[in-house]
């Protein structure tokens, strides 16, 4: 999938379908033909996710094993990682509590029910309206400690994100170093990608008749709520970015921001314009080794384990994203509901794809969380691939910050 024209064509389908409905609005054949597509485009990602979820966090997870035989080494990433990536969701958190300009515009459906995805109410975390902390962890406890396959045939994402978790890390403890699992589990991982890769590649048609759908709802006060949350995520990512893990890399290394920033400009560029932390690897591993003087055992350990498990900049948008389409289409959350929705968009980010629109498998896991339509993903795509370009630069960031972390806590 070529990034470059995709991006362009995504929006041109939008638009397609948008001037189709008007200048259309009332042939039945047509109307009939994209709510077929509609439904076929999302019984494909409906298909794909969990067999997707559940290799991708298995093989992502198996990856620690290496954390067992280098000790601190293991220990320091991972801990780094979960700090970094705790500290996006609480920027996220604060951010939708106290800043949501796109309330000021109409929701864009009051009663999601009508768009009748059975699947998102019956996978939901939380009930409408209840802001019951206790309610909340009982069905936290109850989703996430239940039968793998069970959870599967489900499409329960919280059990399966746990279950691949667990099952990752008891297979990361006991297995040898000369076992064939992890790779039998990798090459699975690689499969999954490669069948949701041809499922991205009938976006454009499916976004067409997604906008020829919704185009009666879709207004101008739709694409400006569309327009706010853009800067929101791009002003929350730029902060993390330019202002959090500078500072983290500062107080590690005493290199100064700028200095910094310099100093790994060259991969987060190529990570702007390829939107995939996998194919920057090489760049970046060159880069923490002869610009920021992390060794080589180091950087091969602590960059190929970022690219799966270090997801800031995704667990940052998904978080936030998932707040503006429960208001867009109705759904009432509630403080405890937008907790559930960062905890999933945290758990989420780990084992999440490294190539373009490698979130869109986690956004759906976190839409299905809390009982928002897969609907809803229509309306987001429109503005998703140029800030998938960002925050791939940010995670991208994160993990060179990780390498200066581990040179100096863990000699």
């Amino acid at each position: 999938m070529n990034s470059r024209w995709f991006a362009p064509l995504i929006f041109a389908s939008a638009i397609l379908g948008w001037l189709t409905a008007m200048a259309l609005p009332d042939v039945l054949w047509l109307d009939q033909l994209t709510q077929l597509l509609r439904t076929v485009f999302f019984s494909a990602l409906k298909m794909v996710i969990a067999p997707l979820i559940f290799f991708s966090l298995i093989a992502g997870v198996m990856q620690l094993r290496a954390s067992s035989q280098m000790g601190r080494l293991g220990g320091v990433t991972i801990a780094y990682y979960l700090t970094t990536t705790g500290i996006a969701v609480l920027i996220g958190l604060i951010i939708v509590l106290f800043y949501h300009p796109w309330t000021a515009f109409p929701p864009l459906v009051e009663d999601p029910s009508v768009l009748g995805d059975v699947t998102a109410q019956s996978a939901r975390l939380i009930d409408p309206g209840d802001g019951s902390t206790f309610s909340l962890l009982n069905n936290l406890v109850q989703r996430m400690l239940i039968n793998p396959f069970d959870a599967l045939a489900e499409m329960n994402v919280l059990g399966i994100l746990v279950g691949a978790i667990l099952l990752g890390l008891a297979a990361a403890i006991t297995l040898p170093t000369d076992s064939a699992l992890p790779k039998i589990f990798d090459e699975l991982a690689q499969v999954t990608y490669k069948l949701a890769g041809w499922v991205l590649t009938t976006l454009p048609i499916g976004l067409f008749a997604i906008t020829f759908q919704l185009a009666q709802k879709i207004d101008f006060s739709t694409l400006a709520a569309l327009g706010q949350l853009a800067g929101v995520v791009f002003g929350a990512t730029l902060f993390h970015g330019l202002v959090v893990l500078p500072a983290i890399a500062w107080l590690v290394s005493g290199k100064n921001p700028l200095q910094f920033l310099r100093a790994v400009s060259q991969p987060m560029v190529t990570a702007l314009f390829t939107s995939s932390s996998a194919a920057t690897l090489p760049l970046s591993m060159q880069t923490a080794q002869d610009k920021l003087g992390v060794d080589q055992a180091r950087s091969a350990f602590v960059l190929p384990l970022g690219a799966t498990a270090n997801m800031d900049g995704t667990a940052l948008f998904e978080g936030i994203a998932a707040v503006f389409l429960a208001y867009m289409f109705g759904i009432d959350l509630g403080t405890t509901g937008v907790i559930a929705i960062f905890l999933v968009a945290m758990l989420s980010s780990v084992g999440a794809p490294g190539i373009p629109s490698g979130s869109m498998a986690g956004m759906q896991m976190v839409l299905l969380a809390v009982g928002i339509p897969l609907e809803a993903i229509g309306l987001l795509l429109l503005i998703e691939r140029p800030l998938d370009t960002f925050r791939t630069a940010v995670n991208v960031e994160g993990d060179l910050v990780g390498c200066l972390v581990a040179k100096r806590f863990a000699s």
